[in-house]
């Protein structure tokens, strides 16, 4: 009796800690994002429901493609807390990214979100590696209408390997999942990281990493 209730016991902690894993649920109806806010809080604090408005939870724009002329082929035009108000405390947020031929999202994770992206227009290739010491790359060829998930916190990529436009939605499971850029993180921080430090983290020569810092 005791190791069945010491195994129920377990269980509901493992399901507790999973529940407060990612952002809490909501305690009222919204919890529209109030900006002007001193009040430090994990998130937004909440604006007076008195003066919460439709255009709080409202969002225009993404049927606009965005504009792709940059080195990387690529534009995300994101809608979390930032863009739409009435997302705090939902734990849910989205993107629209374009694609210009041969654009990529190079290799980034998302700290607070799983993404999942479906494919709008055109074909792309998509993919993730998993943790150490595995690091295997899962990858897979997308065309429209085509969906794929990939884990939160694990660095992921996106190409369009067709010779036009291509364009997805991608809905993370977050009001704020935050982005880090893999190269922009490493070589383009500040204070920069020791080059020592990145030369013999890579096995390459400092000036490799000198070269690389100077493109950040």
């Amino acid at each position: 009796m005791a190791c069945h209730n010491i195994m129920i016991l377990s269980l509901l902690a493992v399901t507790f800690t999973l529940v407060i894993a990612f952002e809490p649920s909501p305690l009222q109806d919204f919890c529209v994002a109030d900006p002007t806010s001193s009040a430090r809080v994990n998130g937004l604090a909440c604006l007076d429901s008195k003066l919460v408005q439709a255009n709080h939870f409202f969002f225009s724009g993404l049927h606009v493609p965005g504009n792709t002329s940059n080195p990387l082929g690529s534009r995300v035009t994101p809608v979390t807390v930032g863009q739409l108000p009435g997302l705090n405390t939902l734990g849910i947020s989205l993107a629209r990214i374009d694609y210009a031929s041969w654009g990529v999202i190079p290799p980034h994770t998302h700290p607070r979100a799983t993404e999942i992206l479906t494919v709008l227009q055109g074909k792309l290739f998509v993919g993730f590696v998993t943790s150490n010491p595995d690091n295997k790359l899962i990858s897979k060829v997308l065309g429209t209408g085509d969906v794929f998930v990939f884990p939160v916190g694990l660095p992921h990529f996106q190409q369009n390997i067709g010779t036009g436009k291509a364009a997805s939605l991608s809905t993370l499971s977050s009001q704020n999942p935050g982005v880090i850029t893999i190269a922009n993180a490493v070589f383009g921080s500040t204070p920069p990281i020791a080059d020592d430090v990145l030369a013999k983290a890579f096995q390459v020569d400092k000036s490799v990493i000198t070269r690389l810092q100077a493109q950040f």
